[in-house]
């Protein structure tokens, strides 16, 4: 199993990303997934889920309304659209795979700051 994430980077609040995870190594189209950030001297944060087949998402309140989930089972690729960024959103941000009730594997991760 392997997920590499990328599109992090540099944003003004009240600016905009999307980030990718490219899966592989699993039949990705059967496995729920979800994004997960880790913000400087904080613990881990889930952040959204999205259910295999796209039947279903889950945010958290802290970025419900600004972040979208999505996932493009023909290419084995997650993403995160995130809008209206704030300092608060400054992270990095994991795709993991969701198996019964645990995230099994984790990527990497990408780093998203929010700046002026």
């Amino acid at each position: 199993v392997q997920l590499v994430e990328s599109g992090g980077g540099l944003a003004q609040p009240g600016g905009s990303l999307r980030l990718s995870c490219a899966a592989s190594g699993f039949t990705y189209k059967t496995y729920a997934m979800s994004w997960a950030r880790q913000a400087p001297g904080k613990g881990l944060e889930w952040v959204a889920g999205i259910y295999e087949d796209d039947h279903g998402t889950n945010y958290a309140d802290s970025v419900k309304g600004r972040f979208t989930i999505s996932r493009d089972n023909a290419k084995n690729t997650l993403y995160l659209q995130m809008s209206s960024l704030n300092t608060e959103d400054t992270a990095i941000y994991y795709c993991a795979r969701w198996h019964g009730w645990v995230l099994d594997y984790w990527g990497k991760g990408t780093q998203v700051t929010v700046s002026s």
